[in-house]
């Protein structure tokens, strides 16, 4: 019998549900393989940017599946549920903070563990082009949508000639010097904020750039996204945190995830 991993804290951010290029089948499915006693969803699970452009016609049932999974994660586990606005899910702000049960809808949420304090921020607020530039963000979300529509169609022919998944628009990002830049240059000044406000550590999304390191004394910590990387973070029970790629987790292949996973494309 397969045994769910148990983990004090999951992380998940950049879902985009409303998108395309979501990953919808492979957050579900990481989601049924573990327990957690906190879920932090740190912005753009849903992309409100996309649902305006398409409107709910492109509301997938499988999307609804995804909330149902996290309400039985409520139900049988006792899950604490942590919603970060993100900047494509920015219409939470007209709700947030809200608290209703075992979840809570903020802006920004300070995580305590052990002693230590971290400060959980989608990170959009600390990116001088989508805070400041709303249509030069709006612009540059088009051309990122172009990529991954490119990302899509090379890792069919990818799956065609039996080979795994592989994040080619990571890959290009990784090799433009401007990427490169703007990604230390985001880390860079979420730690130097964060080390400011005497926090120990931070953790954030919105670069869809996994990372799981150290600037000075101060924690820096990423949780990638579901339309590239698919990665997550995960805080274990002695309070070390990981990366969790969905590539390298163990997802159970029992005859009812089969079925799960037959009925989550269907519903798409």
């Amino acid at each position: 019998m397969y045994l769910r991993k148990h983990y004090r804290t999951v992380v998940l951010s950049d879902i985009h549900l409303g998108s395309t290029h979501s990953k919808i089948e492979q957050v579900c499915r990481l989601l049924k393989s573990v327990n957690c006693d906190q879920l932090i969803l740190n912005g753009d699970i849903i992309d409100g940017w996309c649902i305006q452009r398409n409107g709910l016609k492109k509301w997938l049932p499988a999307y609804t599946l995804f909330i149902k999974i996290l309400m039985k994660m409520m139900e049988n586990c006792g899950t604490e549920i942590i919603y970060v606005r993100g900047n494509h899910d920015d219409f939470l702000d007209h709700v947030a903070p809200f608290s209703l049960g075992n979840i809570k809808v903020v802006k920004e949420y300070v995580l305590e563990r052990d002693g230590k304090r971290y400060f959980v921020t989608h990170g959009d607020i600390f990116d001088r082009v989508t805070s400041n530039m709303t249509w030069l963000a709006h612009l540059g979300d088009y051309g990122y949508t172009f990529l991954l529509w490119f990302n899509g169609w090379y890792n069919r022919y990818r799956a065609y000639r039996g080979k795994p998944y592989y994040s080619l628009s990571q890959r290009i990002k990784q090799k433009v010097k401007t990427a490169v830049s703007y990604i230390s240059n985001f880390e860079r000044t979420l730690s130097d904020f964060a080390q400011t406000r005497k926090y120990d550590g931070v953790i954030c999304g919105h670069i869809h750039h996994p990372a799981d390191m150290y600037y000075g004394d101060i924690h820096y910590l990423n949780s990638g996204d579901w339309v590239e990387t698919m990665s997550a973070l995960a805080e274990d029970e002695e309070g070390n945190w990981n990366i969790l790629y969905y590539t390298e987790v163990e997802i159970p292949e029992t005859q009812q995830d089969m079925q799960f996973l037959t009925n989550v494309q269907s519903a798409s």
